[in-house]
């Protein structure tokens, strides 16, 4: 049985604008048990990437709790803090501007090495090249720069470099959404082979629910700040309760003769979050809602066992 490597309690994080309040995360809680994936789906701007930096603590929450690996993360000194923080890392979303351009390929790799004081030239070089090989990159662009590569190839650059520490838990923030069909299914098979090998914990972030659903045990899906469903990736897609992710369903294509079952679209744009609906936050695009979506907040609670969801519909 896995066991939690990471617990969110009530995250939130608020940004001043205007003399208001940007709610861009707000009031979120999930578990991440180890060896597994959960995936967070969702429209720009719905918060996902704001939920990974504030689990690597690159910003300061307005509220809640993040608890890695048994330690509360916010209340660590930083001394502990940094050496709990080389077990986290983090695969950027365009891999070419996540590399230093200046560096080498064999450079850009050995920085963890180098900014944690580990080993010497020698022995750094042997890891980077050991690094190299495990993700697939040819040894023969160790001297390389990055604008020499593909966009598949730097982001197996990219992991490499995440790889180097050894870390219980890589955060993917929309590793793949810059890169062809064809190199979005090798990076996501290398993901897969390297978390069965090495017992990695990840939190794959996306917009597309068909990117998430083979390498993800878990999916939430986030709307405005916040979770509007959750559950095992079967029963999310076998069994879709919120509006919302029916409609995020509807738009993955499909090589059924029919498209599959048949869901209706959403149309607009997402609010903004420095002026959110009163109510149900997606009920000014949802075709289903009645008087009570817009003017009271909907629960998220558990409907099914491991199923959550917020919705007045359900």
């Amino acid at each position: 049985m896995h066991k939690n490597i990471l617990e969110v309690q009530d995250l939130k994080k608020y940004f001043p604008l205007s003399g208001k309040q940007v709610k861009a995360v707000d009031g979120v809680s999930f578990s991440l048990e180890e060896g597994t994936t959960l995936g967070i789906v969702g429209e720009s701007g719905s918060g996902k990437s704001t939920i990974a930096r504030l689990i690597l603590k690159l910003i300061e929450p307005t509220s809640g709790k993040v608890d890695f690996l048994g330690e509360s993360l916010y209340d660590l000194p930083q001394k502990e803090l940094r050496t709990l923080r080389s077990n986290m890392q983090m695969i950027f979303q365009n891999p070419y501007l996540s590399l230093f351009p200046h560096l080498s390929i064999g450079d850009n790799i050995e920085q963890p090495f180098i900014i944690n004081r580990l080993g010497n030239d020698s022995v750094r070089r042997e890891k980077v090249l050991e690094l190299m090989d495990l993700v697939g990159v040819s040894k023969d662009y160790y001297h390389a720069f990055p604008h020499e590569l593909s966009g598949g190839q730097q982001q197996r650059v990219g992991i490499a470099r995440a790889l180097a520490l050894n870390p219980k838990l890589i955060i993917c923030d929309e590793p793949v959404s810059s890169l062809d069909v064809s190199i979005q299914a090798q990076i996501l098979n290398l993901l897969e082979k390297l978390q069965k090998d090495r017992n990695l914990s990840y939190i794959f972030i996306a917009h597309n629910l068909a990117v998430v659903e083979h390498i993800s045990k878990k999916v939430a899906v986030m709307y405005l700040g916040k979770f509007v469903e959750c559950a095992d990736t079967a029963e999310l897609y076998n069994n879709p309760l919120h509006p919302y992710t029916k409609a995020l369903l509807e738009a993955v294509p499909s090589l059924e003769a029919d498209g599959g079952k048949a869901f209706e679209a959403i149309y607009g744009e997402i609010p903004s979050p420095l002026n959110p609906p009163k109510g149900c936050r997606f009920c000014t695009r949802c075709k289903y809602a009645k008087p009570e979506c817009l003017s009271v907040e909907p629960e998220y609670r558990e409907v099914n066992p491991g199923h959550f969801v917020a919705c007045h519909l359900v």
